[in-house]
Formats: structure tokens, C-alpha cells, sequence
């Protein structure tokens, strides 16, 4: 086999130029511009396309021709177009194919090498120093996941311990979460029948942080179970390095640069290799946007329904309980009628838009407006009925609205949702009266799993607001803090991430 000869590529060049200028130059007196918008949608180009480009990859679908072809863009990818004749031996075709890395060989997708000295556009001290601080960050969230049973990941632990010139062991990525598998079909979710017998111990909070101890003369004893408490000392000094580090000139070059990069490079791979990948698309049986599963993990409760839905409900609440007592107003009781008109609204009245529910430009950056939006009308009232579960109707209709989404999910099929919910930590009586808010509304759907229970914890608040207390070790103790102004956002993390990582260890 040879490469093809310079006239002959020109030749066949010319040909197809003189074909592209009759068609065209054919009619061109009677021929009228076409506007991009009149395009008929009988004849898509885009359809026309991947249909010459699937006929052409299946009329070569054997091994011998993917061999062949992939012989020639070896061929393509190492001559050097030049005037005179060049023949490539396959002899050292094939040598080279074999002493490159595996995934050239591989031909179903064009992949892309880059070669060379790489920097990343930053002085080679700079460059020393950032992958020295990037490696010591990846190696404190390792400490810190590992410590409170959270799963590392694996790709990543290899490329430590290879650096450290150690061995991977699989255990090295930790255990992971527990999950609790879903009920069965005729199973009830709410029977408390399996639960885990009381096993006694008795806690205690040290500095913030709940002490496990066997029973109450263990605590006595100052003798704690052998759990892995977390260190203040330890925990600020890998905080101080990560501000120092994301601080630093040369890490935001590099950080830059290299998202820049992998952006580009992702570019690069979809132009070369879109058209297989839509052909693998077509030819999944059973699969395309409507029917894969999609899931939704960081999604609030009181905004998992649409603006559609929820003004739906509200009409339809209203027309069946209007004379409904749903409000305790400083201990005046209204009824649903009564909390309108004392808002000056009537339901018919409302629109999507007059109810002021959807985050759009205006909230970008302004975590005061985004809360805002939480409030139908801009009524904080209506948000306590519609969207609260601790209310003077027990939070009925959010249960309600939130069941109907539920539903809506389970029809579609493919579709699933870890909504969230939120403990303020203002009483201990918010667990259990969320709780029964669950068990008496029986609010449960088999395409939703929620951010409460131990399953996880969300705090939520603007952490782009720097605050006026640095944490540190000389920060006064939860049971110590007097101020009025609340602590720093890093002071409630590590307070939640100390007491999460014991709970684990126990539940382990």
C-alpha cells in the first residue's frame, strides 16, 4: 500500500471544485437568495449528514478495513506534504503503531496527544511550588474524607501513593457511605418494626463536639468509646494552608490556564469525533434524553415544584378551603379567604408572573434576592402555609404539593430528585416534629431521597460574605460564644464536620 501521489490529490481536488461552482452557478439567473430562516424542515442538513456519514461506517464496519483506515491517518498524521513522490513502508506504519500508547490504537474514537515540556504558562519555580501545594491540598482532603468515612476517589488515591512511592491498596479509598436499599413493592415505608434496638450509650458534648461513652459510669470515668474525635489544631492548620494556597498568584495562573485547557481539549474532541458519537446515540435501543435516568441532587423543597404547579395549587386550595382556618396570626385564627383579603389578593387574579417565584438574572450574586423568591407574591405568609411543615395546618399543603411532584416523577419514570429540607437548629423539638410531618402526611416516593436523616447535612448560606471572626483556635466554644452576631461560616463547618465525622464512625 502507498500514499496517495500529490497530482493525483489535485486532480480529484479540481474535480470536486468544478463540481461545487456548476451547482453553484446553475440557474443563477432565475435563483433567489434563500434567508436561513426559510429553510423547509424536509430536507435537514444535519440528517442528510449522519446519514452519508453511517452508510460510510458501515460499509466498512469489518477489522480489516478499521486497520485499514486507521493505517491511514497514521500514514496522514507522519508524512510531510511535499512537492516530490514519498512512499511510507508499512514496516514502519506498523512499529510505530504499536510502540504508541494504547489508546491511539483504539478506533471508534480519534483521540488527541499532546507532547512536549508542558508548564502550563507559569515559570518552572512557580510551576514546583504549585504542584507541591496542590498535592499537599489533595492529601488533607484525603485525611479529612477518610476520617469521617466518606469515599475517596480511586483514580486519584493511585496518583497519590504513586507520587509517595507507595503501593495503592483498594481499602486505601475508603469504605464509603452506608445506603439503606429502598423498600419493596407492598412494603411500608414508614414501619419502624426494623429499626435497631436502643443500645444504651450515653453522649456528651465536649467543646462542641458529643462524646460517645457505653453508659453513664463510662462517662463518669471519662472513658469514651474508641472513636476517632477530630482535633481543633489539626483542623485549623489544614484550614490556614488551603486560604494561603488559593491565595497565591501562581495557583490561580495555573488554575486558569488548566481549566482552559481541558475546556479546549473537550472542543477539540467533539469536533473530531461528534458524528460517532451521535451514531452510538442512535444505535442504543431504548435510550435517548426522555428515557435515561436524570437526577437532581441539589434541589430546595420549597422549590422542587414549578411556578405552574404551585399556582395551580394555590387556585385549587382556595376553591375547596376557603372558609378553612390555615392561619394563626398572633393568636388571631384566619381562614384561607380571610389571609387574601388581608393581603389584598384574590387567587384568580394570580399569574406566574405576579407570583415572583423564579430565580432569573436579577439574583445572581444576591443571596438576599434569592431568598426573596422563596416568598409567593412576595408574601411571607403564603410561603409559611404553602411551603413549611411546621404550621397551624401541620404543613399539609406542602406535603401535598411535594407528593404531587413525587408523582409526577414516578410517571415519568427515569426521573429522580434529592430535595432538601432544613433544620435550624434553633430547638430540639425540629427532628421530631419533622418526623411526624413525614410520617403523618406519609410523605414518601421511591424517586426521591432526602437531605435529612443521616443520609446528609446542607448548610446554607452566602459563603461568598467574608465574616468579621476568623476561626481559630482562640475562637470562644459553641457553649462559650456570647456575641450577638452569628460565627463564621469556616466556625459552623468545622463544628458540623467534627460531630458528622464521630456519628459515622458509631453508625460504622
Amino acid at each position: 500500500m502507498s500514499q496517495l501521489r500529490m497530482p493525483e490529490m489535485d486532480e480529484a481536488l479540481r474535480s470536486f471544485a468544478e463540481k461545487v461552482f456548476a451547482s453553484e452557478v446553475k440557474d443563477e439567473e432565475t435563483r433567489q437568495e434563500i434567508s436561513p430562516f426559510d429553510v423547509e424542515d424536509i430536507c435537514p442538513i444535519s440528517r442528510q449528514e449522519m446519514r452519508e456519514h453511517m452508510i460510510l461506517q458501515e460499509s466498512t464496519d469489518t477489522s480489516e478495513k478499521r486497520k485499514k483506515r486507521l493505517f491511514r491517518m497514521k500514514t496522514i498524521a507522519l508524512a510531510v506534504p511535499v512537492a516530490q513522490k514519498s512512499i511510507t513502508k508499512l514496516s514502519a506504519i506498523e512499529e510505530v503503531i504499536s510502540t504508541s500508547p494504547l489508546y491511539q490504537t483504539v478506533p471508534d474514537f480519534q483521540r488527541v496527544q499532546i507532547t512536549g515540556d508542558y508548564a502550563s504558562g507559569v515559570t518552572v519555580e512557580d510551576f514546583e511550588v504549585v504542584c507541591k501545594g496542590l498535592y499537599r491540598a489533595l492529601c488533607i482532603r484525603e485525611k479529612h474524607m477518610q476520617q469521617s468515612m466518606q469515599r475517596f476517589p480511586k483514580t486519584l488515591s493511585q496518583y497519590l501513593r504513586t507520587i509517595e512511592g507507595e503501593v495503592w491498596r483498594a481499602r486505601d479509598a475508603g469504605p464509603g457511605p452506608l445506603f439503606t436499599p429502598p423498600v419493596k413493592d407492598g412494603e411500608d415505608p414508614f414501619d419502624t418494626g426494623n429499626l435497631g434496638e436502643d443500645l444504651g450509650y450515653h453522649i456528651q458534648m465536649k467543646n462542641g463536639v458529643v462524646y460517645v461513652y457505653e453508659d453513664k459510669a463510662a462517662a463518669d470515668r471519662n472513658e469514651p468509646k474508641d472513636l476517632p474525635y477530630p482535633s481543633l489544631e489539626h483542623f485549623v492548620d489544614d484550614m490556614n494552608f488551603l486560604l494561603a494556597l488559593i491565595a497565591k498568584g501562581p495557583v490561580k495562573t495555573y488554575a486558569h490556564r488548566r481549566l482552559k485547557f481541558l475546556s479546549s481539549k473537550f472542543q477539540l474532541h467533539e469536533m473530531l469525533n461528534e458524528m460517532d458519537e451521535i451514531k452510538e446515540l442512535k444505535n442504543n435501543p431504548h435510550r435517548d434524553f426522555y428515557n435515561c435516568r436524570k437526577v437532581d441532587t441539589h434541589i430546595h423543597a420549597a422549590a422542587c415544584m414549578n411556578q405552574k404547579h404551585l399556582l395551580r395549587f394555590i387556585k385549587k386550595s382556595y376553591f375547596v378551603d376557603a372558609d378553612r382556618i390555615v392561619y394563626d396570626a398572633k393568636g388571631k385564627q384566619l381562614t384561607l379567604k380571610q389571609l387574601f383579603q388581608q393581603l389584598n389578593l384574590h387567587p384568580y387574579d394570580l399569574t406566574v408572573d405576579s407570583l415572583d417565584v423564579h430565580a432569573g438574572r436579577q439574583t445572581f450574586q444576591r443571596f438576599d434576592k434569592f431568598n426573596d423568591k422563596y416568598n409567593p407574591v412576595g408574601a411571607s405568609e403564603l410561603r409559611d402555609l404553602y411551603l413549611k411543615t411546621d404550621n397551624a395546618i401541620d404543613g399539609e399543603y406542602f406535603a401535598t404539593i411535594i407528593k404531587e411532584v413525587g408523582s409526577d416523577l414516578e410517571d415519568a419514570k427515569y426521573q429522580y430528585m434529592e430535595p432538601r429540607l432544613s433544620i435550624y437548629g434553633r430547638s430540639a423539638e425540629e427532628w421530631p416534629k419533622l418526623a411526624s410531618w413525614f410520617t403523618k402526611h406519609r410523605v414518601y416516593s421511591p424517586n426521591m431521597k432526602w437531605m435529612i436523616q443521616i443520609t446528609g447535612f446542607d448548610s446554607v448560606d452566602d459563603e461568598s460574605k467574608h465574616s468579621g471572626h476568623m476561626f481559630c483556635t482562640k475562637s470562644p466554644k459553641p457553649e462559650q460564644w456570647t456575641s450577638e452576631k452569628n460565627p463564621s461560616y469556616t466556625y459552623y463547618l468545622y463544628y458540623m464536620y467534627a460531630n458528622i465525622l464521630v456519628l459515622n464512625n458509631l453508625r460504622r
